[in-house]
């Protein structure tokens, strides 16, 4: 159906087209730009021929086509190779124009590549039906819900910060990026965070060279946009500029599109071009759309639509005569169908190693993590967590220039917990500024600025907040190199405030223990300090993978541990650790251990529990003589393995200790991994519960305490229970 469909467009086109006379007034635009434009927009309805047939002979997998779209074709042109582009799914004419400013490739070949996933194609690979390419400035997105929007309002604010911090440019002074989306789209929370957050900025008279694009074809597949909502929610957009134009009028878009460009490059802020579209098909091959539209609403539509009426209106025009239509559309339908043709045979990804490979880091992660320069000069006295993470973070804005350090309250507040503290006076308002309260774009705000190669730092308030957010760090920082093939990357260092076991301040919102959403993304490595010594060690190596293998960084930092000084006894200072940049880190991915020649009991943690199982350890130790190794992670993702292995085999016995909620955490992989290999030890875990942190005294009913661990290691031990021995009040 769908295929009868399109093939019907192109028909009816060629009848209109022949049935055309050249009577209207001349028009202004160059026979050349106009013939330009109309091959763009006729290869791309091909192109949607192409994918059709393609889908029905089994070699397809992609049928979300761009007819009714096809006049992006003018913004591809308008806009330059150098302006970064992020596109909505329905962009195969911008494609086609950027790839004539470019000169290089073949832009018909590399859609076709896409649309059967051959690994010809020259973006993603074989990975994903995506526009894009870097030689055409135009990064992959694969968002339908807008998620790309509040990387793009970060990339246009990198733009504009490199020129402040005198960094050298990546693009000419007045570049601007584009970014389009569908009226559906406008709806979401991200496409809404984005342009909120660009309102935020303008009004602090802030440049940001942004032009959205609106392409309001008036459904999201069968949910039609109320009439008139996308121009009065547009509207009300404060300080946002916004043009029109209707896409079935080739000169209106040419005109509306110029003014819209010219507006965001000259002033140097964002505006909103509403462009109002016609789908001609279904959603998709798979969406039969005569459900839920009537023949009556479809025949008006095909009144609109947007190539044929530009033929026709070129023949009007005295700009080509019907016969040179014609002939330039039989032409190109000719180089696609024979391009199609040979698609059948383009090679294919035919490994799992093939696909991974973008994940894989340029420079191994170890060698990256020991290449970093050293953070700053050592302290003079032992410190707590807190006041490492504060000196590694000057020490990276003393030696790299292009790091960025934001979030909110971050700034002159030096955040929640001191632990940004004097870094606004040491790196300057241009490095070191406060966001709006919204962690899409927090973290869209971090992936547009590494997209322009600086080095942002977020922070997220809470582990909890993250939540709100997760979709910008799995479908947007992972997928990048994945579906780009490493040709675009965006390495950034997340600092996240987490985990349990804070006092006087809970709830779910600010005690949360839940893990499992940064261990399952592909590609990011997470890290969780729990004292000053490893805090320093550990951004040392997060910074060398950033800059060196382009990762993705999470540090989870446990509030709890901030200004804990002690371990075992009120005052013993115990817990403070010499931070400093000569800390020893040959290896800074492997696991800490302490007391490394226990012969008992291998007791594994991260975080809070750490200090448990050293208080655990020592009371073992003085009870029952039984001498313990207890080993810190330190990174959850990707998992020191081999060090779990190597310490639990030397015991015999291996007792995880968890604070995390027991389903999704990181000691069911550890379990996991003792059975993959194998191993014979006797092992344990203890976690905390598979509920939400309540306030005050009751979550302690939930979250894992020393008389569990203790419990579990005498079982371990085949020791008998003991009387559970009261936890001192003060730890720090």
């Amino acid at each position: 159906m769908s295929l009868e469909r399109i093939q019907a467009l192109v028909s009816h086109l060629r009848a209109r087209v022949a049935g055309a006379k050249g009577s209207a007034p001349a028009s202004s635009v160059p026979r050349a730009t106009a013939l330009e434009l109309l091959e763009s927009m006729l290869l791309a309805r091909h192109l949607d021929v192409a994918a059709h047939q393609l889908r029905q002979a089994g070699l397809g997998h992609y049928t979300i086509c761009s007819s009714g779209h096809e006049a992006n074709a003018v913004l591809g042109r308008l806009t330059r190779v150098t302006d970064p582009a992020l596109l909505h799914y329905r962009s195969a004419g911008f494609q086609l124009e950027r790839a004539r400013q470019a000169g290089t490739g073949d832009p018909v070949r590399d859609i076709l590549a896409s649309l059967v996933a051959s690994t010809e194609d020259p973006i993603s690979g074989g990975r994903h039906k995506v526009f894009g390419g870097k030689h055409l400035g135009i990064q992959p997105a694969t968002s339908t819900i807008a998620s790309h929007l509040p990387r793009a309002v970060g990339l246009a604010l990198a733009l504009e910060r490199r020129r402040k911090l005198r960094l050298s440019a990546q693009e000419p002074p007045d570049a601007l990026v584009v970014a389009s989306f569908g009226d559906a789209s406008l709806n979401h929370s991200t496409a809404q965070g984005a342009l909120n957050a660009a309102s935020w900025v303008l009004h602090q008279n802030l440049t940001l060279p942004t032009l959205f694009v609106c392409e309001d074809n008036g459904l999201g597949i069968s949910v039609r946009t109320p009439e008139g909502w996308v121009q009065t929610r547009l509207a009300a957009l404060p300080h946002l500029e916004v043009f029109s134009a209707r896409a079935w009028e080739l000169e209106q878009v040419l005109l509306g599109a110029e003014a819209a460009v010219r507006y965001v490059r000259q002033t140097r802020r964002a505006a909103v071009l509403h462009l109002s579209c016609a789908r001609l098909l279904g959603h998709a091959g798979s969406d039969v759309d005569t459900t839920y539209r009537s023949p009556a609403e479809l025949e008006a539509v095909l009144e609109r639509d947007p190539v044929t009426r530009a033929a026709c209106w070129l023949v009007e025009r005295g700009l080509a005569s019907a016969a040179e239509v014609l002939e330039l559309d039989a032409r190109l339908e000719r180089e696609v169908t024979l391009k199609a043709e040979q698609a059948g045979a383009w090679p294919r990804l035919t490994s799992r190693a093939a696909v991974m490979a973008p994940l894989v880091s340029p420079v191994p992660l170890d060698h990256a993590a020991r290449g970093a320069p050293p953070l700053g000069s050592a302290p003079e006295a032992p410190q707590t967590l807190a006041q490492a993470i504060n000196g590694a973070l000057a020490g990276a804005l003393d030696t790299f220039p292009e790091a960025l350090l934001f979030g909110e309250d971050v700034a002159k507040k030096g955040g929640v917990y001191g632990l940004t503290r004097g870094l606004l006076q040491r790196g300057g308002p241009a490095r070191v500024f406060n966001t709006l309260l919204d962690e899409q774009t927090i973290l869209g705000m971090a992936l547009g600025a590494a997209s322009a190669g600086l080095l942002p730092i977020p922070e997220i308030q809470y582990l909890a907040y993250l939540h709100n957010a997760e979709d910008q760090l799995r479908g947007e920082a992972a997928t990048l190199p994945f579906f780009s093939q490493g040709a675009y990357d965006n390495p950034m260092l997340v600092r996240i405030a987490g985990l349990g076991y804070q006092r006087g301040f809970g709830g779910h919102f600010h005690n949360d223990n839940s893990l499992a959403v940064l261990r399952d993304v592909p590609g990011l490595v997470v890290g969780v300090p729990a004292r000053a010594d490893d805090a320093w060690a550990m951004y040392r190596a997060a910074f060398g993978m950033m800059r060196e293998a382009r990762r993705v960084v999470v540090m989870v930092e446990p509030i709890a541990l901030y200004h804990q000084r002690d371990l075992y006894e009120p005052n013993d200072g115990e817990w403070l650790a010499q931070g400093a940049p000569s800390v020893p880190a040959a290896d800074p991915l492997r696991a800490r251990v302490y007391h490394a020649q226990g012969r008992d009991l291998t007791l594994v943690s991260y975080g809070n529990g750490v200090a448990m199982s050293l208080r655990v350890a020592r009371r073992l130790q003085q009870e029952h003589g039984k001498s313990c190794r207890v080993l810190d992670l330190r990174w959850l993702v990707p998992l020191p393995i081999a060090d779990v292995l190597e310490h639990a085999g030397a015991t015999g016995r291996l007792l995880i200790v968890d604070e995390a909620r027991r389903s999704g955490s990181p000691s069911e992989a550890l379990a996991a991994a003792l059975l993959d290999a194998g191993s014979t030890v006797r092992a344990a875990r203890v976690c905390s519960a598979d509920c939400f942190i309540p306030l005050g005294e009751a979550a302690h009913l939930v979250l894992l305490d020393e008389d569990e661990v203790y419990a579990a290691a005498l079982q371990l031990l085949e020791l008998p229970p003991s009387p559970p021995t009261p936890t001192p009040e003060t730890h720090g």
